[in-house]
């Protein structure tokens, strides 16, 4: 199956690093600098396991378990940059077999964490499974459950983002299908699950969005269907993918009728997938500049920012305008759209695969910050696909673009402050959430 990987037989590293996609993209292949890290943290973490006293499966769960693998992420990363890696994992060498210490590195600021893109799937498990669904290339289909549509429920999600994570709350987003009532994540589905994690973890946790596929029926069929989803359902925002089915722009007849649609309802919000489409025309950010210049009123949110797998990511430059996270910026530079208005960047999927780069993205995370604004850059991970986002949490805590960065491209520093408002304070902004009452959640250990 596509995006499986191989677990290690005592366990698996709490920093990702096997080759891992989602049922939308190919596995990113690893880069020799990746498989060396893999390699090193395997034997650090063993090292540091006896050093402590742990075993090796003890040892992975723990805050000093992850110290050691972005140490060694780190460490290669810098090797092969010669000294000069443009981005880094901020970690104390001891952090690695000092409890203490490793948990002050992923400790934070006192923001909640709030989880821009989640996503779970119920499937009738009563009905044979015949070869592969959606999901089955997902790591988390590799759970360990007798039948791999089990490792998708919302017990399973509950389990992976708000029991094995310190993420408080997310917001629950559609999966492409014809319609919000179709499919393993229907509205219903969503419906239900806001209903069971407030009920297993708290009220106010779970946001959940109404699907939105304008092409894949007539038009005014589906623009039917959001009045129908906002009357039954609380909605905070609307899900769109323009690259599905008869493909549609956000600045044509049919995404201004859809935007026009949110803000009769009163719930002009929407998340759009741009990016992780083979670069594909109607899944470019290239329409995000125009329709937010016309609907200021509308808040987007762009999926992915753009981000392509196998696009190399750089500075941006004029020639490089066309290629993935760029097309976002340069859609928002023509059309004049200044930072810190109504786009925002989610980086659902992406951090996920950059961190595994760390230059690649402290030129994602540094042109964002300049082009979205600091105040509009989000947090979102995409679980349940990739499992618990611990790591992914972990990653973007201790990451940092250096001042050689900085000092070359413009990028700001990654300051506790904006990783905050990156991981908490934006999204809150964004669905209108309070902090204070949502409040953290302590770091599995």
């Amino acid at each position: 199956m596509r995006g499986r990987w191989r677990r290690d037989e005592t366990g698996e590293l709490p920093i990702l690093l096997d080759p891992a996609s989602s049922d939308e993209y190919e596995p990113v292949p690893l880069s020799p600098m990746v498989r060396e890290a893999r390699r090193r943290a395997w034997h650090d973490a063993a090292d540091n396991a006896r050093r402590v006293g742990l075993s090796r499966r003890d040892f992975l769960r723990t805050s000093m378990g992850a110290a050691t693998v972005l140490l060694a992420l780190g460490g290669c990363s810098n090797d092969e940059k010669g000294g000069r890696s443009g981005g880094t994992f901020t970690v104390p060498t001891d952090a690695g077999v000092d409890r203490d210490t490793a948990d002050a590195v992923f400790t934070g600021s006192d923001v909640p964490v709030i989880d821009a893109q989640a996503h779970l799937l119920e499937f009738d498990l009563s009905k044979p499974r015949s070869g592969s669904f959606f999901g089955s290339g997902f790591p988390q289909a590799d759970c360990g459950a007798a039948d791999p549509r089990d490792c998708f429920g919302v017990d399973r999600f509950i389990d992976a983002v708000f029991a094995k994570s310190e993420t408080a709350a997310a917001v629950l987003s559609a999966v492409p299908a014809p319609d919000a009532f179709t499919g393993e994540l229907s509205v219903e589905v969503m419906d239900q699950a806001r209903r069971d994690v407030a009920q297993s973890v708290g009220g106010g946790r779970l946001l959940i969005h109404g699907l939105v596929a304008p092409t894949d029926k007539p038009l005014l069929a589906a623009l039917d269907d959001m009045a129908v989803v906002a009357q039954r359902f609380r909605v905070e925002g609307w899900k769109a993918y323009t690259g599905s089915g008869p493909g549609w722009r956000l600045n044509d007849d049919v995404g201004r009728a859809v935007l026009q649609k949110t803000i009769e309802l009163g719930i002009p919000r929407i998340a759009i997938h741009k990016g992780i489409s083979g670069s594909a025309p109607f899944a470019s950010p290239a329409d995000m500049g125009p329709a937010a210049k016309e609907f200021p009123a509308v808040q987007f949110a762009a999926y992915h920012s753009g981000w392509e797998p196998g696009v190399k990511e750089g500075a941006f430059t004029d020639a490089t305008a066309d290629r993935g996270t760029n097309r976002l910026v340069s859609s928002l530079r023509r059309a004049g759209v200044a930072p810190n208005t109504n786009v925002y960047a989610e980086l659902g999927s992406t951090w996920f695969n950059l961190m595994r780069s760390p230059d690649e993205a402290a030129h994602v995370l540094g042109k964002l910050l300049v082009a979205v604004g600091e105040d509009r850059v989000i947090w979102g991970t995409d679980s349940i696909w990739y499992g618990s986002p611990q790591g992914q949490i972990d990653a973007l805590r201790s990451f940092t673009i250096t001042a050689e960065f900085q000092e070359r491209f413009g990028y700001p520093a990654l300051t506790d402050e904006i990783k905050g408002k990156i991981l908490a304070r934006n999204v809150a902004h964004l669905y209108g959430l309070d902090l204070a009452t949502i409040g953290k959640r302590p770091r599995p250990s």
